[in-house]
């Protein structure tokens, strides 16, 4: 009996430390595809990426501006492309790059690095850039507590980026 007794608390006991989800991340990852279909055939492109939260804080007490951002957190984040793009006139071939941001007042450059599997922006080189391209940001009237990013348009793609009020666009087109 006493025997039973110990397992079952022992069990319980395991069982309850189980349900206990201590350290998730602050900054959960996401991803965003396009198209949104849900068949792999179809997919053109994907971006994987963690969104940070405001928690009481603003963009630009986050972000510095004029500097190279990871645009997200945690690590870089991952563009792959599985059919070919063009931004603004650039190829991007099928493969996996890491995206960076430069925020400025009232404008982005919008970043495609060779580079992957890298931790932040520490170890960015701008010798590894496929691709530059700025984009003239714009002030939303509603706020984004959690950085975000979603595809749109099937005509006319565009990757589109929110932060608190700041909103930017990045056009391609599929090839």
């Amino acid at each position: 009996m006493k025997k039973l007794l110990f397992t079952l608390l022992l069990f319980t006991l395991t069982f309850a430390q189980a349900q206990n989800f201590r350290g998730l991340d602050k900054s959960p990852m996401d991803k965003a595809s396009f198209p949104a279909s849900y068949r792999i055939s179809d997919k053109v492109a994907t971006i994987t990426y963690s969104r940070p939260q405001l928690k009481g804080r603003a963009f630009a007490d986050i972000v510095s501006f004029g500097k190279i951002w990871r645009t997200g957190a945690n690590e870089a984040t991952e563009l792959r492309v599985f059919k070919p793009i063009a931004i603004d006139g650039t190829e991007i071939p099928a493969g996996t790059y890491s995206v960076f941001t430069i925020f400025k007042t009232g404008k982005m450059t919008f970043i495609v690095n060779k580079a992957t599997n890298l931790w932040g922006s520490y170890t960015y080189d701008e010798a590894q850039d496929l691709l530059r391209y700025e984009v003239l940001t714009t002030t939303a009237a509603d706020t984004l507590e959690a950085f975000s990013m979603v595809f749109s348009g099937d005509d006319a793609p565009t990757l589109h980026l929110g932060w608190e009020n700041t909103r930017a666009e990045v056009p391609f087109e599929v090839l």
